[in-house]
């Protein structure tokens, strides 16, 4: 009987983790998963390591295991991924690079992987405070950049849209901690109004994990790039009732400055919102599918709708899930609806 593959995944306990190693185990592979977190395994085939996959002490000892394959959902800016690319590469039959969708100018509808991307678009160029940064939608095109002139070819990268789960539950720019915790609380939201005609793409990660497990392997998939996501494409406002549907989330719209102000309390920090909100969820995000629907074998009918997937998955929280009031968000909104007589 063969031996059964390696494969590592650095992070592995975050949102599309959770649905990775079990997609991963059901193929048949043996998976060893790096995080911070404390996890138990229930299976002889999986593994978990509570450490710092950054670290590389840690990461040389963890590579001593000659994985078959690594699927890497650590945060790399572009010098950390500079300085640990080929150690990874040569580390492993195939890596997989987490990148992500935001890498897209949104100059195509559809958008599909020959798209133009931020990073070399003429319709930011003007915006040279934003180029020269860190953001999110640029160190992971860097990445990919890196991996395209590294000289190697056992590397696949693979572009997430916006992917919620149990761990995840997105509008706009604003996370579980402010958007599930506030309907919880009733108290409501505040949404820019700029936003919410805006085409959004939202995937169940039960899905995107399914896309990226059957990328594993694939020796067509060597040095491409692949959109991992659903073509259902909605408004912002149309999530945003979906949310007020199943869970009774109240929200206003009010200017994006404005909402802008109740991001975070440091006005040189706001720009990373700013950014996020203007070179993300202020485009309009159609995608075209059809690329890792052909390599996987899968069918968009397969895939789960925004609506069923944020039923299941709210339907499900534990009864104090995001009760905490733990983001300052909450804190300027409650100020600005108290200030606003909203």
């Amino acid at each position: 009987m063969a031996e059964k593959k390696k494969i590592l995944v650095p992070g592995g306990t975050g949102a599309m983790g959770v649905y990775l190693v079990p997609e991963l185990l059901g193929l048949g592979y043996k998976v060893d998963v790096v995080s911070l977190d404390d996890v138990t395994s229930d299976s002889s085939d999986l593994r978990y390591f509570k450490a710092n996959f950054k670290d590389p002490a840690v990461r040389s000892e963890l590579l001593k295991n000659n994985y078959d394959a690594i699927i890497d959902f650590m945060i790399y800016n572009t010098e950390e991924f500079r300085k640990v690319y080929r150690e990874l590469l040569t580390g492993c039959g195939h890596y997989i690079y987490l990148s992500s969708y935001r890498v897209y100018a949104g100059d195509s509808r559809p958008t599909r992987e020959d798209s133009p991307r931020l990073l070399d678009s003429h319709s930011v160029s003007h915006d040279i405070e934003y180029l020269a940064s860190e953001d999110y939608s640029l160190y992971k095109a860097r990445g990919e950049n890196i991996l395209r002139e590294s000289g190697l070819s056992n590397w696949t990268a693979v572009r997430p849209a916006i992917t919620f789960s149990k761990r995840r539950f997105q509008l706009t720019i604003l996370e579980a901690d402010v958007v599930v915790h506030r309907a919880k609380a009733g108290k409501k939201v505040l949404l820019p109004e700029d936003a919410m005609s805006v085409q959004a793409t939202m995937s169940w990660a039960g899905d995107v994990a399914k896309m990226i497990s059957r990328l594993v392997f694939n020796d067509a998939a060597l040095r491409e790039v692949y959109s991992v996501c659903t073509a259902e494409h909605n408004q912002w406002r149309t999530v945003a009732e979906y949310y007020r549907e199943l869970i009774g989330l109240e929200y206003v719209t009010v200017s994006n400055e404005d909402f802008l102000s109740c991001m975070t309390p440091d006005r040189e920090n706001v720009k990373w919102a700013r950014w996020q909100l203007n070179y993300d969820r202020m485009l309009d995000r159609v995608m075209d599918n059809s690329k890792i629907l052909a390599a996987t074998g899968m069918k968009q009918s397969e895939l789960t709708t925004v609506y069923d997937g944020l039923r299941r998955e709210l339907s499900a929280l534990p009864s104090d899930a995001f009760a905490a009031d733990t983001s300052v968000r909450n804190r300027l909104m409650d100020e600005y609806i108290a200030s606003h007589k909203i």
